[in-house]
């Protein structure tokens, strides 16, 4: 099943919003590719709203002390406890793989943007 949650100019890169798809929240996320990905609204860990988390990026492998930024708006941090999710994969970004959170595959057909769940 699919079901139309917005028009594509509707997200510029790097914003995020909470759509409703039968019972379930949603969070969609449009990437600073302009590609668009969703997740299950809700924290595996104490079920906290993702959508009001901070979208952001995270320290990528480096040189010791160095440090260096990447993945800018690929990383959805959880508002209450700071978990954080690969908004491409719904992993965590910790080494534990029961933390999760559902990913839905997410399309553009005519303008509009398309959750299939």
């Amino acid at each position: 099943m699919k079901q139309v949650v917005c028009s594509s100019d509707d997200l510029v890169p790097g914003q995020k919003r909470a759509v409703q798809i039968g019972l379930r929240s949603v969070v969609l996320v449009r990437m600073n590719s302009g590609e668009y990905c969703a997740l299950l609204n809700v924290c595996p860990h104490q079920g906290a709203r993702l959508s009001d988390g901070e979208l952001t990026g995270t320290t990528l492998p480096a040189d010791v002390g160095e440090y260096v930024f990447g993945r800018e708006n690929e990383v959805l941090r959880c508002p209450w406890h700071r978990w954080e999710f690969d908004v491409t994969s719904g992993n965590a970004l910790f080494n534990d793989r029961r933390a999760c959170v559902k990913r839905y595959e997410v399309t553009v057909e005519e303008g509009n943007v398309v959750i299939h769940y």
